[in-house]
């Protein structure tokens, strides 16, 4: 699952405007230049600080989380940088980007290195 998919099984789970919430936190993380570590503490606190309407509904939520944090995020260390562009949904930022300079945001955002 990437982090697309991510979003969109969430949002599936319930109609919530928490949910909407979500969605707008991986957007803006994707557009600026927080790296993942940031990305899995923002989620983080965003399930810790907000409930959704049913306990059924919070914990199926946190469960997609937690599968995609621990197999994208914790095993970063081991991806190719390919990788890394698409399970974070980063693809076209990287390869659309004109300068080195937005190139080097994307590296340091998925921790790793040209």
């Amino acid at each position: 699952m990437n982090l697309d998919e991510l979003v969109q099984s969430i949002e599936g789970v319930s109609d919530e405007k928490a949910l909407e919430e979500f969605a707008r936190h991986i957007e803006a993380w994707k557009k600026d230049d927080r790296d993942v570590t940031e990305l899995e503490t923002m989620i983080e606190r965003f399930f810790g600080d907000t409930w959704l309407f049913s306990e059924e509904d919070h914990s199926k939520a946190r469960e997609f989380w937690v599968a995609f944090r621990d197999d994208a995020i914790r095993r970063i260390g081991g991806m190719t940088m390919n990788e890394r562009l698409y399970l974070f949904g980063l693809s076209e930022r990287f390869y659309g980007s004109r300068s080195d300079q937005e190139q080097q945001i994307v590296y340091s955002k998925l921790l790793a290195n040209p």
